[in-house]
């Protein structure tokens, strides 16, 4: 079983049983109390499974289990979806990775801010065409930018065949078919690090929907300097721009934390490392129920003709009325075809809280192929 990933059986006082113990609990505690058959068995059906996922050191969230619907080890890591409190949800190697409830938060948030930015930065004005996602085996990235009607070719490599198919069989709303299967989409299982090492086509924007940079996991070459470094020649420049989910942007370290314990979270590396290719590095953040807390993503791009502390304010705060205008026009429905993503939603995403902008300031960190940092 993977430290991060359990399932055990419990009484509804959260007394861990097995099957005999169960029996015992039963038999000493609600047979004295009743001999009514019907409150017996009530009482045996407050017993169930529960999913519990450790999120940080000393840090464990449990909710009711409803069902596993698809367990499988593949080449690269374990997959389940199961079925939860969240709905339906994917995870791989004990983490969750996306919930029914809440994965459109995670995907809009992911990809509209950056395409929007690549259209601000464009010369004419003109929205973006060609996108490369990195991982996104859920398709849920891919049916984003899909929405947008500039977008002519999108580029998608997972390293997990595994990933893409139990997604389009489990959790097809996520995509699908309907997204594997558009014309748009070269759909490619591979290293998406040596896909971009080797190509020799570039992009108006990156997007790297990938798994954390968890020690032994397959993408913790994708948060280096070194591929941040080359990811930049695969951009189109002066509009391209770089995204990637950067972990927990809850980042302050609690009380109860040794200060001697090394920083479990990744967001001000990525900051720092991405701010050390491009001249801007942005960091912005939103609540994601199901991952525990508020999640990191950072955009990067070049300043152009302006300076680069102008272009960052211009990011965090765009003209009013222009995401939702662009938006309007690039997307059928506009912003009434999200749930998330808008004007006032973007407003929220660049706000950080005054802690967390301290915090990410006095992070030095850097990520590279000799001093790798790995995420909780």
């Amino acid at each position: 079983v993977n430290p991060s990933f359990s399932l055990f059986a419990t009484t509804s006082r959260h007394f861990l049983t097995t099957r005999t113990s169960l029996n015992h609990f039963v038999s000493s505690s609600v047979l004295k109390m009743s001999s009514n058959d019907g409150a017996i068995e009530a009482e045996r059906a407050k017993a169930g499974f529960y999913f519990v996922e450790e999120e940080n050191p000393g840090v464990k969230i449990q909710m009711e289990l409803n069902a596993i619907l698809h367990k499988e080890e593949s080449l690269y890591q374990s997959i389940q979806v199961i079925d939860t409190y969240w709905g339906r949800t994917l995870v791989t190697d004990g983490k969750t990775q996306s919930a029914q409830h809440d994965e459109f938060i995670y995907h809009e948030t992911l990809v509209h801010a950056p395409l929007l930015k690549s259209g601000m930065l464009h010369a004419n004005g003109e929205m973006p065409s060609s996108i490369f996602i990195g991982g996104g085996g859920e398709l849920a990235t891919a049916r984003e930018v899909l929405r947008h009607s500039s977008v002519k070719r999108v580029v998608m490599v997972d390293l997990d065949e595994a990933v893409i198919n139990v997604c389009k069989k489990f959790l097809p709303e996520w995509g699908g078919e309907e997204v594997a299967t558009d014309p748009r989409l070269e759909l490619i299982v591979g290293d998406a690090y040596n896909y971009l090492i080797n190509t020799d086509e570039t992009f108006d924007v990156i997007i790297m929907d990938i798994s954390d940079p968890i020690e032994a996991g397959p993408g913790i070459m994708l948060y280096t300097q070194e591929f941040y470094q080359h990811a930049k020649t695969r951009l189109n420049m002066p509009h391209g721009v770089f995204v990637t989910q950067s972990g927990t942007a809850d980042i302050l370290k609690p009380p109860g934390v040794s200060p001697e314990k090394p920083d479990p979270t990744c967001f001000g590396p990525i900051l720092n490392t991405l701010a050390s290719v491009f001249d801007c590095a942005v960091p912005y953040a939103t609540y994601i129920p199901s991952y525990g807390g508020d999640w990191g993503f950072v955009m990067a791009f070049q300043a152009n003709q302006s300076n680069a502390e102008e272009a960052i304010q211009e990011t965090c705060m765009p003209p009013s009325g222009l995401v939702d205008e662009l938006l309007s026009q690039d997307i059928t429905g506009g912003t009434d075809a999200l749930r998330h993503y808008d004007g006032t939603c973007h407003l929220r995403l660049f706000s950080l809280p005054k802690a967390t902008r301290s915090a990410l300031a006095k992070d030095d960190r850097i990520m590279t192929k000799g001093n790798p940092i790995f995420m909780f």
